[in-house]
C-alpha cells in the first residue's frame, strides 16, 4: 500500500504537542515519512507549512502548541511538525530553529524563522 500524507502519524508523543484527532496535523518519525510528506504536498498540489523544529530548542517547544492550535482553526492547510534530529538528512538544508516553510499549490511559496504566534498566524491565514 503506498503511503499518502493521510497515513503519517497524526498524533504525537513529542513533549509539549497533545494527541490530535485532527487528519490535517501530522508529525513525522523518520527521513523517509518526511519524503513521503513533501512528495505529496508537491504531486498533490496541497496547501502546507511544514514547522522545522528540535527537541533541544525552547524556542521551538514554546511555539508547537500555537502551531497545533492552529491546525484547528485552518482545516484545509496541512499543517507537518518535522524534528531535524530525527530527519537529519531531509532537513540538512535548515539552518535555524524553528523554520516554517509555507506550500501553495506545490510550490514553496514562503519561509519564516523564529517564533511568534501572530506572525505565524498572519502567515497561515495569507496562505491558506
Amino acid at each position: 500500500m503506498e503511503k499518502g500524507l493521510s497515513s503519517i502519524t497524526t498524533s504525537s508523543s513529542k513533549e509539549g504537542l497533545p494527541l490530535t484527532p485532527h487528519s490535517n496535523f501530522k508529525t513525522d518519525s523518520t527521513d523517509d515519512d518526511l519524503a513521503h510528506i513533501l512528495f505529496n504536498i508537491k504531486t498533490s498540489k496541497t496547501s502546507a507549512i511544514i514547522n522545522y523544529g528540535a527537541s533541544w530548542c525552547r524556542v521551538c517547544s514554546e511555539i508547537l502548541p500555537a502551531f497545533h492550535r492552529l491546525s484547528n482553526n485552518f482545516p484545509k492547510l496541512s499543517f507537518v511538525y518535522a524534528d531535524i534530529d530525527e530527519c537529519p538528512e531531509t532537513t540538512q538544508h535548515i539552518r535555524y530553529t524553528p523554520t516554517f516553510q509555507f506550500f501553495r499549490d506545490g510550490e514553496k511559496v514562503d519561509e519564516m524563522y523564529g517564533a511568534g504566534e501572530e506572525r505565524l498566524r498572519d502567515r497561515a491565514w495569507l496562505h491558506s
